[in-house]
């Protein structure tokens, strides 16, 4: 008995052993960009001490020391263990002596959101005024926090530019300090959505729930070649006088996922088979397209063009509000594009 007692008092003594917690703290709590920074390991255990300071910056020692060059909010990590499970990363934020601004991000691309902060020494605790200025008339950024006086700033860009402006005033204890960045942005891959007129050709790309201004393009041989009228689904053909029996007034379809979406006094959807036929959108249908790298449907009416995702349900029941891409009207032919660069 004795012996079970003392082999049960070791394993738990063994896995009391095994929690090993990761924690660590840093003085001072607010340092300047050229100060030296002590990092304090509170870890309970551990076989090694690996950190990462988050300006790329390493070192292998249990309490160490790191001074940062530039203002900025850096991510920092520690880790004890060889297998890389054991961590534990905390956010500091480096301020200079003279007001800035900085973003988490160091290079940027269109039609992505970022997050732009101040970077205000204050140790006296003294009130801070912010006022975020884009030059009159951008059409390069696009603010998703419509509050210009917050200490941080979320926008995101519209157009590539080798010089993108921000401005920032802060006003603290009287004296006013005026910061003026400019910002790389570059352009990036994406679909887009290709859509004919009487008065011509447009292109549009898409942005995951964003959408930039529609372009005129030239004839496209994509929009040349959409049609509604014959689908291969399966290696098997389906043709649109074959249909009408099962979804009479049929104008158009696509095929997808073994339903059919199609055109017919509206936009509906359905099961091949004709069970579960569902309209998607009462407003008459005068062009429609299937993206089936995004998932998405897009078809035009009176109002616009409208997209949502493709129907996923067994009865085609479906809880997606379509949302309008644009405004465009008289829209003739809709197709999508994968190789845009």
């Amino acid at each position: 008995m004795k012996k079970i007692v003392f082999v049960l008092t070791l394993c738990c003594a063994l896995m009391a052993c095994d929690k090993t917690t990761v924690d660590f703290s840093y003085s001072p709590a607010s340092p300047r960009a050229g100060q030296t920074v002590e990092f304090s390991n509170l870890s309970s255990g551990g076989e090694e001490w690996s950190w990462s300071f988050g300006d790329g910056a390493s070192l292998i020692l249990k309490s160490p020391s790191h001074a940062y060059k530039q203002p900025g909010t850096y991510r920092v990590t520690l880790q004890v263990d060889k297998k890389k499970q054991l961590t534990a990363t905390k956010e500091i934020t480096i301020y200079d002596t003279v007001p800035t601004f900085s973003c988490s991000e160091s290079e940027f691309e269109i039609y992505k959101d970022y997050t732009f902060e101040a970077l205000v020494y204050n140790p006296y605790n003294y009130d801070v005024t912010y006022s975020w200025i884009l030059p009159a008339n951008t059409i390069y950024a696009v603010v998703t926090d419509s509050a210009m006086n917050n200490s941080t700033l979320k926008l995101y860009f519209t157009q590539a530019m080798d010089e993108a402006p921000i401005w920032l005033t802060v006003v603290m204890n009287g004296k006013t300090t005026y910061i003026q960045k400019s910002f790389r942005v570059k352009d990036r891959t994406t679909n887009s959505v290709l859509f004919r007129t009487p008065d011509g050709d447009y292109r549009q790309r898409i942005f995951g729930e964003r959408a930039e201004i529609y372009q005129p393009v030239a004839a496209d041989t994509l929009l040349d070649n959409e049609q509604d009228t014959l689908q291969i689904y399966n290696r098997k053909e389906f043709r649109l006088s074959e249909l009408d029996a099962l979804f009479p007034g049929i104008q158009g379809f696509h095929i997808a996922g073994r339903k059919i979406y199609y055109r017919a006094n509206g936009l509906w959807v359905a099961n091949l088979d004709g069970a579960y036929n569902v309209q998607i959108d009462g407003a008459e249908c005068y062009a429609m397209t299937l993206d089936t790298k995004d998932n998405r449907i897009y078809w035009a009416n009176d109002e616009g063009i409208w997209y949502m995702p493709f129907v996923g349900s067994d009865n085609n029941k479906f809880v997606t509000t379509p949302t309008r891409l644009n405004n465009m009207r008289r829209v003739t032919r809709i197709a999508a594009d994968y190789e845009l660069r």
